[in-house]
């Protein structure tokens, strides 16, 4: 029996797992200052910057502004603001606006990111199998309404439901966004819902916590991997190996994903 019998449910994060970045952050923010005549920044130092600045921003306002009300803008120019200043860039507010109102929108589409080949054919092979599919990802609203209906991802062909945290107020690693997916899809046991991303801190071990199953992909190589799987967490390479290891028969022998099979496979 496969373990893909087992399950009602699949969730799935976003970033790292369905999309990448394309390029540097510098290369966007150097962009929005060309366009307004503005020399370019340096990228270690806007990328230190945006780093500190938006870990600053999500402790004070978490999940986007959620809890205090702050519109999605509000909250993205306050940090553009900071990662600039903190990069020594202090525009006047014309100038800083204009910048802005270019990264804001380059950011809002498709441009920035790129599939991984295998995202469209897992997700509409998942759905076609009777599974109910659910995004579960710490990201804004734009993801769901733009992003990734640009990228191809569309709710209704690729995906059912969407947890994201921006909507929410709540964001992992908070075990909760998991237990409102379960809900999501129709109030569903745990142990009948697989959860897959590419974070053991966000991802699988909060995934796990809840009761689900949970399975890492090692898209990058990263050296994490490696511990990740003498951990006892399931690690495979992409989509297309997550799908015939959920189809093999007796993968797991249909239990979680323990530390006797835990392993980075490259099936």
């Amino acid at each position: 029996m496969s373990f893909l019998s087992k399950l009602r449910c699949i969730t799935i994060d976003v970033t790292g797992t369905l999309i990448a970045y394309k390029g540097e952050l510098g290369d966007y923010y150097c962009m929005a200052a060309k366009s307004v005549g503005l020399p370019c920044p340096d990228y270690k130092r806007m990328h230190e910057g945006f780093k500190t600045a938006y870990s600053d921003m999500a402790k004070k306002y978490p999940c986007f502004g959620f809890a205090a009300k702050m519109p999605n803008i509000v909250w993205w120019k306050t940090c553009v603001r900071d990662s600039f200043v903190r990069a020594g860039y202090d525009y006047d507010e014309e100038t800083f606006e204009k910048v802005f109102r270019r990264i804001y929108s380059t950011f809002g589409s498709a441009a920035p990111y790129t599939v991984f080949p295998d995202s469209q054919p897992f997700l509409r092979w998942a759905r076609e199998q009777g599974l109910t599919v659910g995004i579960v990802s710490n990201a804004e609203y734009r993801y769901q309404d733009v992003i990734l209906p640009a990228l191809g991802l569309n709710q209704g062909s690729e995906w059912d439901f969407g947890v994201f945290s921006g909507l929410e107020g709540v964001e992992k690693p908070n075990p909760r966004i998991y237990e409102i997916a379960l809900e999501r899809a129709g109030n569903i046991a745990p142990e009948q819902a697989l959860h897959i991303g590419d974070s053991m801190r966000k991802d699988y071990l909060p995934a796990r916590s809840v009761g689900m199953h949970a399975l890492l992909l090692d898209r990058f190589k990263t050296p994490d991997a490696k511990s990740w799987s003498q951990s006892g967490a399931r690690v495979l390479p992409g989509l297309v190996e997550t799908q015939a290891w959920l189809t093999a028969e007796n993968s797991s022998n249909g239990t979680s994903f323990s530390s006797q099979d835990g392993q980075v496979s490259s099936l």
